[in-house]
């Protein structure tokens, strides 16, 4: 199924995100995860690229084995360390097993004086356009409301964004937020600059105080005085925090939705539990 047409539905839709493990680690718990994870019957799984865009081959079984679990998967494709020829590759494995729908991502830039090499990518939305010239794919890109690290102003990042839009992107999913209003902002910001593709929400349930140091270290991400409130009085206790990033996360997405966001992403961190906690809270709303 092309994603796509699930976000023209105009339902609420309510995605999970799994991540490869390690070179040379066990697949079998990934496995697990991704049964308890399509037994919540989300709308899709996303399948990330690996670390340091490593572990491919990993990406493209997962996204299979999602699928072969009934739900689709959108596969995670960076392209900055690779060339035209070998993404191509990518493109036509993941063709052959299936899966339909891709992420097209920049990833990091490596640490060479001489990138682009010739023949290598050096935007996503060359990515975008080459995905899009190829056919028989749904193409998502990755927006960052907050702007992108490495984007002088958040005016360069909007630029950034409609140029993965013209190019053939059929949807944008946010890097993670912690303020809503900072995504109401920046998606009128988008409308300003006619980029109207459906926008999916990335939302990360904080569950320790070790991934809020890495995320803000890596992102930039603000924290509100709010979370951080949270994050004081529960940040010692892993019990506490655990329960109190599932409760933050629930009432982020409820406010999302009251105000007319329909797309939600849940960067769960390979958690299926924290995950069943935070869509049970919301059962209802999802009318799941």
């Amino acid at each position: 199924m092309y994603l796509r047409k699930l976000f023209l539905e105009g339902h609420i839709t309510f995605s999970l995100e799994i991540f490869p493990p390690k070179p040379g680690g066990d697949f079998e718990p990934m496995r697990a995860a991704v049964r308890e994870m399509t037994a919540l019957k989300p709308d899709f799984i996303s399948v990330t690229y690996g670390a340091g865009g490593g572990a491919i081959g990993r990406t493209v079984d997962i996204a299979a084995y999602v699928q072969s679990q009934g739900v689709p998967a959108l596969a995670h494709l960076t392209c900055v360390s690779s060339t035209r020829e070998a993404v191509g590759h990518v493109l036509d494995e993941l063709s052959g097993r299936g899966v339909t729908n891709v992420l097209a991502l920049r990833g990091d830039i490596p640490d060479a004086s001489d990138f682009p090499s010739p023949g290598h990518y050096r935007y996503a939305s060359e990515l975008v356009s080459d995905i899009r010239a190829r056919g028989g794919f749904c193409v998502g890109a990755a927006c960052y409301p907050e702007g992108h690290v490495e984007s002088p102003d958040r005016l360069h990042d909007i630029e950034f964004v409609k140029r993965k839009v013209d190019a053939g992107c059929d949807f944008l999913t946010t890097q993670m937020f912690f303020d809503n209003n900072i995504l109401y902002r920046f998606l009128y910001r988008l409308l300003r600059h006619d980029v109207r593709v459906p926008v999916l929400a990335g939302i990360m349930p904080v569950t320790n105080r070790g991934q809020v140091e890495r995320i803000v270290r890596l992102s930039g991400t603000a924290l509100p005085p709010r979370f951080l409130a949270i994050l004081d009085r529960f940040g010692g206790d892993k019990r506490a925090m655990r329960q109190a990033g599932a409760a933050y996360a629930t009432e982020q997405i409820i406010d999302l939705i009251a105000n007319g966001v329909t797309n939600i992403h849940l960067y769960t961190m390979n958690k299926p539990d924290i995950a069943a906690e935070i869509m049970a809270n919301l059962s209802a709303i999802l009318s799941r």
